[in-house]
């Protein structure tokens, strides 16, 4: 289900047919300037890039949905996914209510511990938050609003937290020994499968999301932790998401993207938007950024939210069963 990118690479290439895998080119970075005292670290290069450093996460529907039918093609480069809105049902949005994201039973039987699941599903729910705070008055779960966000975990990857340590022990070493630091171990990466959906007060679907990303070499930070990287691809999903519904299209894989006064304040664990959002806890911050640099769990810098037991509650009732069955 889940496999490890293999041959040859100097960059990641992905597939865009939506079959969910990954190729990687095959060209090789087979030479690198020695530095001094560095010369054994250097060596390591080629061989890693050699090795494939690329998690793959297929795409697919999990019956969480009210409905299939609107999605577009597979689409994504950097990562996977379908997706649907609506200008005109989010064009005269003022309220949102925002659903506990709950996890699906191949989710939750991947990871050993409630504390990381709630770690990724809370970052999910606080990246939504703050994210459409900015344009829209957030309302607590249950009451009427405008739209109601549903979110739930379909599949998670998990990280092998000693490859990740020896990553991040790696990666620190030749920082001190090279001008830039070298690609994350290729092994034991994790990635993260989510599906979203807004719904106006009628329950019709004015926008959804089926999405699909797995870490990488490159660009993802080693965490040792079962969750390290789901954790930091569900805040990316909540955002990604957020802003295609504040934005009423589908934000591309290479959109510069400015940020805000607001954005980079919330990021920083500022004040959010609502306080609402305070439920899902501040953005680690600072903190939290020293904290990946070094491959620290999540667990030690995000304090997580204030909705434990019923994040809890619903994390586990999706053992029993799948929420909003939709249609295909």
């Amino acid at each position: 289900m889940f496999s490890q990118g293999a041959g040859p690479q100097s960059a990641l290439v992905f597939d865009n047919e939506g079959s969910g895998r990954m190729t990687c080119n095959e060209k090789t970075n087979s030479h690198r300037r020695g530095v001094a005292g560095g010369r054994g670290i250097a060596r390591i290069v080629p061989i890693m890039l050699a090795l494939g450093g690329c998690t793959t996460v297929p795409l697919k529907e999990a019956g969480t949905l009210t409905s299939y039918s609107n999605l577009s093609a597979p689409k994504g480069k950097f990562e996977k996914k379908r997706v649907y809105f609506s200008k005109d049902g989010l064009k005269d949005v003022k309220t949102v209510s925002i659903a506990p994201t709950s996890l699906a039973p191949p989710a939750l039987q991947r990871v050993e511990k409630q504390k990381d699941r709630l770690l990724v599903t809370n970052a999910i729910d606080r990246a939504i938050c703050i994210t459409m705070s900015e344009k829209y008055r957030i309302v607590p779960f249950g009451t009427p609003a405008d739209l109601t966000v549903r979110t739930v975990v379909t599949d998670i990857v998990p990280t092998e937290p000693s490859v990740a340590g020896a990553a991040k022990a790696i990666s620190i070493g030749s920082s001190l020994a090279l001008p830039v630091g070298i690609p994350r171990l290729p092994f034991g990466l994790g990635g993260l499968a989510v599906e979203a959906e807004a719904v106006d007060r009628t329950g019709k679907q004015t926008a959804a999301i089926v999405w699909s990303k797995g870490a990488n070499s490159f660009t993802s930070e080693a965490r040792v932790s079962q969750v390290g990287d789901a954790y930091d691809l569900a805040a990316a999903f909540g955002k990604d998401f957020s802003r295609m519904v504040v934005a009423g299209k589908e934000p591309g894989d290479f959109d510069l993207y400015l940020p805000s006064v607001y954005d980079i304040r919330t990021s920083l664990g500022g004040k959010p938007g609502s306080a609402i959002c305070e439920d899902f806890g501040r953005a680690p911050g600072v903190v939290g950024m020293i904290g990946a640099s070094i491959g620290a769990p999540p667990s030690w810098t995000d304090r997580g939210g204030k909705l434990a037991v019923a994040a809890t509650g619903t994390a586990v009732s999706a053992e029993k069963t799948i929420p909003s069955i939709g249609s295909r």
